[in-house]
């Protein structure tokens, strides 16, 4: 075991000496170096692609393609009023960025958050966000709160 950093020492059997090419016949990666004769894969510079299959149908195009993405899609975060009254006092203000760094929310959304209706609000909290539920909004302001949008 290595008790300091001077005896460090990767595991035994964990690393593995690089083969050496064209170093004569008798290492058996001599001559052509395990290249083959002529042709292109002998030849410097030789490569394929990746996904090329020598001419075969590749994988990525044998498959069907599934579903739609829509690119107008809006990506906000969602969160629940019940969650943002049980996380913030009385009179506080509430915005994407406050949440995300109370750890309320996990990441903050391209088009920023949206509160939805569920739970209770029992005291006022101004919140702004970038969209609300009807339900959410009505909860807020009749705890005496704001829902205003950014």
């Amino acid at each position: 075991m290595a008790n300091e950093l001077s005896r460090l020492a990767p595991a035994p059997g964990s690393t593995k000496a690089r083969t050496r090419l064209g170093r004569g016949e008798g290492s058996g990666k001599g001559k052509t170096s395990g290249r083959g004769t002529k042709g292109a894969g002998a030849r410097s510079g030789s490569s394929v692609r990746p996904g090329f299959e020598g001419g075969q149908m590749p994988l990525q195009r044998r498959l069907p393609k599934r579903g739609f993405h829509n690119k107008f899609a809006k990506d906000y975060t969602v969160v629940n009023v019940g969650k943002l009254a049980g996380h913030f006092a009385a009179g506080s203000e509430v915005t994407a960025q406050i949440c995300y760094e109370q750890g309320v929310i996990a990441r903050l959304g391209k088009d920023g958050l949206k509160v939805l209706g569920n739970g209770e609000v029992a005291h006022a909290l101004n919140v702004i966000a970038a969209k609300y539920t009807k339900s959410a909004a009505e909860k807020l302001v009749a705890a005496g709160g704001k829902a205003e949008l950014v």
